[in-house]
């Protein structure tokens, strides 16, 4: 039997699930069961339309259900899904807490579905190759980006630029970034954070962000990310010497001076839907959730005083930031650590395990 899916999220970066829908219904792999959105969206023919969830649940039972909503309004979304019988494919970052990450794990399992965190980069072939060759145990992981957003990007939602509605630079567009890092330091547990957290813009939240995760045998996860570069730099996940390049999947391992790519991803839904073994399960995400709590909760980023405006207008950028993330990756040196003039010392914060439960506390200093 086809598979019957349905979007909650139809608008905004909903349109990227839209095209994955359409795609694999031509292919006769599903059959698109409703969108939902609370604002109006462009019509998908012959599909059904609704503004209220729990609505549409209850008119078409679908099989299955993408959420691509704020991740604060994950939780309740996800269990009225689970409830009605439907399994999931939950964009990241999944919730956003640790007791919201227990709270659906709880719910998983008492209803048997099936439930994939939207992480997609954790399907790439080249992910899988550069995790085999950089092997287990690697002392330093980092993770390095320098994108720009426009000022207008912080106007696209109501909760845009809100702390704490996850959109900051780390937890939310380089969140791929930092759970890539985690997938390839596998095992890492971290018990030390390290962050310091800036801004370039009137915005409640960090558009730079540079994080030091330290477990108790002294292994690091590092991640610097900016979104106010003039000069890109696309995701780079560095472990030694060797350099996984996303989302182009291109990986450069030690010996060889040139990228290779490495074609093949296994999309999520598709995943899903196969009934086979999933590839971002809730549980795979439970240190990403732990650590981007622990960011969000976090005190407010420090303002950055020195920016310039971008060639092309729209908000101002940071000269050299390029530089500076892939110079933090590299070291793992925070920038108030490498006299930065603009740095201010790092939130340190303890990760402890207690019960199955991890729990932040700030080090007063």
């Amino acid at each position: 039997m086809t598979a019957r899916v349905a979007l909650i999220g139809a608008g905004g970066h909903g349109a990227s699930h839209r095209r994955t829908l359409k795609d694999l219904a031509g292919r006769g792999v599903l059959e698109i069961a409703a969108l939902c959105d609370r604002n109006p969206v462009e019509p998908e023919p012959g599909v059904p339309f609704f503004d209220d969830h729990r609505a549409m649940l209850a008119a078409t039972r679908p099989d299955a259900v993408i959420i691509c909503t704020p991740p604060h309004t994950h939780l309740p979304l996800a269990l009225d899904c689970l409830a009605a019988g439907a399994d999931l494919l939950l964009e990241k970052p999944p919730v956003t807490t640790l007791a919201e990450h227990a709270r659906l794990a709880a719910a998983i399992a008492e209803s048997g579905r099936r439930v994939q965190v939207g992480f997609q980069a954790l399907g790439s072939a080249a992910l899988a190759a550069f995790r085999t060759a950089v092997g287990p145990g690697a002392a330093l992981v980092s993770a390095a980006g320098a994108w720009w957003r426009p000022d207008t990007y912080y106007r696209r939602a109501p909760w845009a630029g809100k702390q704490a509605a996850f959109d900051g630079a780390l937890v939310n567009p380089f969140a791929h970034a930092l759970m890539q890092a985690l997938a390839v330091a596998d095992g890492f547990e971290p018990s030390r954070m390290e962050i310091e957290r800036y801004r370039t813009r009137d915005i409640q939240t960090d558009d730079c962000t540079f994080l030091r995760l330290t477990d108790s045998a002294g292994r690091r996860v590092v991640a610097a990310v900016s979104l106010a570069s003039a000069v890109f730099v696309p995701g780079e996940i560095r472990a030694g010497d060797a350099v996984l390049e996303y989302p182009t999947d291109r990986v450069r391992l030690p010996g060889n001076p040139e990228y290779t790519e490495i074609p093949g991803r296994i999309g999520l839904l598709g995943n899903l839907l196969s009934g086979g073994p999933l590839i971002a399960p809730l549980e795979r995400t439970r240190t990403f959730t732990a650590v981007a709590a622990a960011i969000v909760a976090s005190p407010p980023p420090a303002r950055i005083p020195v920016t310039t405006p971008h060639p092309d207008g729209g908000g101002m950028t940071l000269p050299g930031i390029d530089q500076l993330v892939r110079q933090v990756a590299a070291t793992g040196l925070l920038p108030s650590e490498s006299d930065i003039p603009w740095a201010v010392p790092p939130h340190r914060v303890s990760l402890s395990s207690q019960e199955g439960a991890t729990h932040a506390q700030a080090e007063h200093r």
